[in-house]
This record gives structure tokens, C-alpha cells and sequence, in this order.
């Protein structure tokens, strides 16, 4: 970090690695009751639409945010999946997350929107490869064909 205006892209992949963490967890409980027993106390199967699938989805997803690779389209496919959670679990049972039970679907909702539009920040796998793209486009648009190659002294 050079200076404090490079706080904030830091901080965007801190978020980005935190709430990835937590949906891989989330998912990893449900289908390995792994790192603790899942909600319901027995694990599921891939295979079981919805919970299963949700929760390959979440913990595939999940680490791929955590990471920061496809991180956009990471955030989307998760984003839809808690507002899924959210409208077909929860909202039939009350009107408000705080009475359904809905929040934590809420909050996962709209913090991978969030993650989605923001980006994955400095600290991913997606700048990592952006850098590398950048570096081989402007090596190869600063040498013209046909130019002589520069000589290091």
C-alpha cells in the first residue's frame, strides 16, 4: 500500500475473501458437515434439488470468490441463489427477514451483488491474471513488427 487511496481496493478484497469464506463454509457444512455438523444435523446430497444443489453451488462458488476467480460472475450465480433461498424458504413465512429468519440469506444476497458490481480487488487470482494480460499487450503493442529488439546494456 503506497498510500491511504489504496485502502479502500484493499478493503474490497478483504470483504470479497471474508464473505467467500463464509458461503464455502456454509456449503461445506451442509454437504461434508465439515467444519462443523450441518444445520439440519445430517449432510446432503449434490444430487437433491434444491438444498443439495444450493449448497454445491454455495460451496463451489464460495471458493472461487474467496479466491477471486470469475468473481463477477461468482457473485451473481451466488447472489441468485441466496434471493432463491431467501423468496422460496423464508419469505412465506413472514413478511420481514427479522421474522422469517431470512436475514442471513438476505445479507449473502446483496453482499455478492455488491461483490459482483465492485469487483474482486487487488488481492485475487482475477488481478493477478489482468496484470499479466496487461504486461504481454503492452510488450507486444510497444515492439512493431518488424522493429529491431532492443538491446540491454
Amino acid at each position: 500500500m503506497r498510500n491511504l487511496k489504496s485502502v479502500p481496493d484493499y478493503g474490497t478484497s478483504l470483504f470479497r475473501i471474508v464473505v467467500g469464506f463464509l458461503m464455502a463454509c456454509h456449503g461445506a457444512s451442509s454437504l461434508f458437515s465439515w467444519p462443523m455438523k450441518a444445520m439440519g444435523g445430517h449432510t446432503v446430497s449434490p444430487t437433491v434439488w434444491p438444498g443439495g444443489v444450493a449448497a454445491l453451488l454455495q460451496f463451489v462458488f464460495g471458493v472461487l470468490v474467496m479466491v477471486g476467480v470469475g468473481t463477477r460472475v461468482s457473485g451473481i450465480v451466488l447472489s441468485g441463489t441466496m434471493a432463491y433461498a431467501y423468496f422460496s424458504v423464508h419469505q412465506e413465512k413472514a413478511l420481514l427477514p427479522i421474522a422469517n429468519g431470512g436475514e442471513p440469506a438476505a445479507l449473502f444476497s446483496w453482499a455478492f451483488l455488491m461483490i459482483a458490481i465492485v469487483g474482486a480487488g487487488p488481492l485475487s487470482v482475477d488481478a493477478v491474471v489482468a496484470k499479466l494480460r496487461g504486461a504481454s499487450s503492452a510488450a507486444v503493442v510497444s515492439e512493431p513488427e518488424g522493429a529491431p529488439a532492443a538491446v540491454a546494456a
